[in-house]
């Protein structure tokens, strides 16, 4: 019995604002999953699989996305953009802002972009909604798409932000409820977009960071109606907002290469904020026992602990809890689980571990075999890391402070998304197919 009270005492203080009741903890309905830590906390997936093994199915997803599956219930939702080859007449085609250094070229061609929820348990198509079809005003990074932000669900709606081609929201049928068109973004050096909604009770909120014109915005969940929304001093950032109640506050935390910043929630003020982050903030925030955790690894490397009860700067103080600043990651987001944060160096295959009360290292930058780099963050369930390389290999770890292999699992397909996890299922979200992957 005092196991079991402790184990729920330990969820009730991980679980972000929103994720905390019985069903959505079973649920992945973020790309980070019920807790936002990259935890599934009732998930007990397979520890091996191959193209012929325990691969409950396996389908095509048309175009190209590397957003991650979200699943609710039976459902599991992924977004995508199909190139359909029409070439837009020149007098139709976006313009571009030439004050902007740009290192990518638009397409001449109109995309779809589209949301698709799949049946779980046999990989058909539900249902599929083209939520419009537009030509993109800038292009990508070659290892990025046009799909790159995840959605998201309550269990009653699933919302989708395509960025520059408008916020969706659906019910969990396929209509649409409303929709928004929030202006462009102009990503650094035109390398695209990552804009993964968060909802919170009746606020969606969505991070509008770019080179120019970088808010905070909050819209109405129900009806696409702003709420409020905060400029922001900083360039592109890509990460996730990470929103948390704390002693009868809700705070919204994004990452910044100039700050990372927790706003009320309530009255849209700055909180806390805490600089040191390096170029390009891509990894999301995660929080636990009243502490957040900042990371960031382009070109430098910082993490910090900050406290929830933080106000004003607090850069370079003592109010900062820890600083770690060895290799940190720069495309994945860090895992935590049972008190401990997993991250890679950059994108590189060296794993580190911190005790996230203290920030010491568990181990640090441990070279990982079979694999070589990674986009997609790592997840936790039953025990074990779940570690997804751009070839399609999956490393299996046991939750440890010191590296355990237990499994190195290969698939045909390159992913840059990152997986999920539900029940006994794991959804791995490849550029040419979706694998659901059963325990036997």
């Amino acid at each position: 019995m005092n196991k079991i009270i402790t184990i729920l005492i330990i969820l009730i203080a991980l679980a972000p604002a929103g994720a905390q009741s019985p069903e959505a903890l079973h649920q992945w309905p973020h790309w980070r999953g019920p807790l936002a830590t990259g935890a599934a906390p009732h998930g007990n997936p397979p520890i091996h699989w191959d193209e012929k093994t325990n691969v409950q199915w396996k389908v095509a997803v048309p175009g190209r996305g590397s957003s991650t599956p979200i699943i609710w219930g039976d459902d599991v939702f992924v977004s995508t953009a199909v190139d359909t080859g029409r070439v837009a007449k020149a007098a139709d085609l976006p313009k571009a802002d030439e004050k902007l250094e740009v290192k990518t070229k638009p397409p001449n061609t109109y995309h779809q972009f589209i949301l698709i929820c799949f049946d779980r348990k046999t990989g058909k198509v539900r249902w599929q909604q083209i939520a419009c079809e537009r030509v993109p005003h800038e292009g990508c990074h070659p290892t990025h798409s046009y799909a790159a932000g995840s959605p998201t669900t309550d269990g009653k709606h699933v919302w989708v932000s395509f960025g520059s081609q408008g916020v969706y929201c659906y019910d969990m049928a396929g209509k649409r409820q409303w929709q928004r068109d929030l202006g462009v973004i102009h990503s650094r050096y035109g390398w695209g977009e990552a804009s993964t909604p968060v909802v919170h009770g009746d606020s969606l909120v969505l991070n509008w960071d770019q080179e120019v014109g970088s808010k905070l915005i909050v819209l109405d969940a129900h009806t696409g109606k702003t709420h409020w929304e905060v400029d922001r001093n900083e360039p592109t950032t890509w990460n996730t907002p990470l929103v948390v109640d704390h002693k009868g506050k809700t705070q919204i935390i994004i990452n910044g290469t100039n700050k990372a910043r927790g706003y009320d929630l309530a009255t849209h003020e700055v909180l806390w904020e805490c600089g040191g982050q390096t170029l390009n903030a891509i990894p999301s925030p995660v929080a636990a026992n009243g502490w957040v955790f900042c990371m960031s690894g382009y070109k430098g490397a910082n993490a910090v602990a900050v406290p929830l009860d933080a106000r004003g700067d607090i850069t370079g103080t003592d109010k900062v809890v820890w600083k770690y600043a060895k290799g940190t990651p720069y495309v994945p987001s860090p895992l935590l689980v049972d008190g401990k944060l997993y991250f890679t160096q950059a994108n590189d295959a060296l794993l580190t571990c911190l005790d996230a009360r203290t920030g010491k290292p568990l181990f640090e930058r441990e070279r990982l075999n079979d694999v070589d780099s990674f986009y997609a963050s790592p997840v936790a369930a039953a025990g074990r890391i779940y570690l997804v390389d751009r070839n399609g290999v999956t490393l299996v770890l046991k939750e440890s402070t010191k590296i355990e292999m237990l499994a190195v699992n290969r698939l045909e397909d390159t992913i840059d998304a990152s997986p999920a996890v539900a029940g006994r299922l794991l959804f791995l979200r490849g550029h040419k197919y979706l694998y659901c992957i059963a325990a036997p």
